[in-house]
C-alpha cells in the first residue's frame, strides 16, 4: 500500500516526492537520537547524554538513630515447644514484651491507630489496641547497653503445638521493644520496634527467623525496616553455613506464604567494591530492588540495577561524601 502511494506521489510530482521522503527521513532521525526529548534506547546515546537525561531520582535521607537492636540466638534449636532465645542491644533502659500467638489483622489494625489515633510508645498502649488478641504474654526489663540474652517460651499448659495452616490468623511471636523511661521518649525519634518472628511448629517447619520489623516514630509514622541486597566479606567456616538442600526448602516454604520477594536474599560475590568498575566502593542502594552494587562514579549512568535489570525509580547514599572523606583520613 505504501508503496503504490509513493509511486503515485512519484508521478504525480517528482520534487514533491523527493520532499516528502527527506521530511520523513529526518523526522526518523530526529526520534533516533531524541531531539524531540522522547525516551529511546540508552545504547543509542553516549554516555554525557544519558548522565544528563537521566530520570533516577536521588532521595534526601535523614539519619534516625535507632535505640532497639533484637536478634535471635541459635535459631536451629527455637521451636514453640522448646522455646526463643533473644539477644537485645538497646541504647537506653527498655521493656521487652512478648505476644504469643498475636492475631495478624489486630496487629496491623494497632499499627494503623498508632498513626491515626494515638501513640504506640508504652506496651500498654499495644495490649489496647490488640483488645488482648493474643494467647500468652511475657515482659522482661532490659538494662541499655547489656546485650541480654532471654529466653522466652508458651507455658506447657497452653499445649499449643502448631498455629493451624497457611495462611495463618495469627503470628507465633510478636516482640515489642519501648524505652522504659519517659524522659528517653523525648529525645529519640523512634519510640518503639515491633518484631514479627515466625517459630517453627509441627505443621510449619520453615527455620526461624525475623519475618518483618517495623519501627515506630514519636510523630505518628511507622517505617517497614528491610534488609538491603549488600554484599559483605563472609568469613564464617563452610559448616556454618547452610546446605542448598536447607536454602531451597525454606525458598519453597517462603514462596508459599507470599515471603519470597523480600525475604529470601540473593547470593552476591563477597566483594565491597562496586560491582561495575571493582574499584570504588558501595555506597549507593536502588529502589525499589534494594540492590546496594555501585559506587558514587557508576551509578550516573544507570538507569537499570546492574544485577537484576529492574528500573531504577529513586536510590540514595549510604554516606555522604565528607563521611568517606573521614573514614580515608582515619586508615591514613
Amino acid at each position: 500500500m505504501a508503496a503504490v502511494f509513493l509511486v503515485t506521489l512519484y508521478e504525480y510530482s517528482p520534487l514533491f516526492y523527493i520532499a516528502v521522503v527527506f521530511t520523513c527521513f529526518i523526522v526518523t532521525t530526529g526520534l533516533v537520537l531524541g531531539w524531540f526529548g522522547w525516551d529511546v534506547p540508552v545504547i543509542m546515546r553516549n554516555s554525557e547524554e544519558t548522565q544528563f537525561n537521566t530520570r533516577v531520582f536521588k532521595k534526601q535521607m535523614r539519619q534516625v538513630k535507632n535505640p532497639f537492636g533484637l536478634e535471635i540466638t541459635n535459631p536451629s534449636t527455637a521451636s514453640i515447644t522448646t522455646g526463643i532465645t533473644l539477644k537485645t542491644d538497646c541504647l537506653e533502659d527498655s521493656r521487652l514484651t512478648c505476644y504469643w500467638g498475636c492475631s495478624v489483622q489486630k496487629l496491623y489494625e494497632a499499627l494503623q491507630k498508632h498513626v491515626y489515633c494515638f501513640r504506640i510508645s508504652t506496651p500498654q498502649a499495644l495490649e489496647d489496641a490488640l483488645y488482648s488478641e493474643y494467647l500468652y504474654q511475657e515482659q522482661y526489663f532490659i538494662k541499655k547497653d547489656s546485650k541480654e540474652e532471654i529466653y522466652c517460651q508458651l507455658p506447657r499448659d497452653n499445649k499449643i503445638e502448631d498455629f493451624g495452616s497457611v495462611p495463618r490468623s495469627r503470628y507465633p511471636l510478636v516482640a515489642l521493644l519501648t524505652l522504659a523511661h519517659e524522659d528517653d521518649r523525648e529525645i529519640y525519634d523512634i519510640i518503639s520496634m515491633v518484631s514479627v518472628i515466625h517459630i517453627p511448629d509441627k505443621t510449619y517447619k520453615l527455620s526461624c527467623r525475623i519475618l518483618y520489623q517495623y519501627l515506630l516514630l514519636a510523630q505518628g509514622q511507622f517505617h517497614d525496616l528491610k534488609q538491603l541486597f549488600m554484599s559483605a566479606n563472609n568469613n564464617s567456616t563452610p559448616s556454618s553455613n547452610p546446605s542448598a538442600e536447607e536454602k531451597n526448602a525454606d525458598r519453597s516454604l517462603l514462596e508459599k506464604a507470599g515471603l519470597s520477594e523480600s525475604e529470601v536474599e540473593l547470593s552476591e560475590e563477597n566483594s565491597k567494591d562496586c560491582v561495575v568498575c571493582q574499584n570504588g566502593s558501595v555506597n549507593w542502594v536502588l529502589l525499589p530492588c534494594r540492590h546496594t552494587c555501585l559506587c558514587d562514579g557508576c551509578v550516573k549512568y544507570f538507569q537499570q540495577c546492574p544485577m537484576c535489570r529492574q528500573f531504577v525509580q529513586e536510590s540514595f547514599a549510604l554516606c555522604s561524601q565528607k563521611e568517606q572523606d573521614k573514614d580515608k583520613l582515619k586508615t591514613l
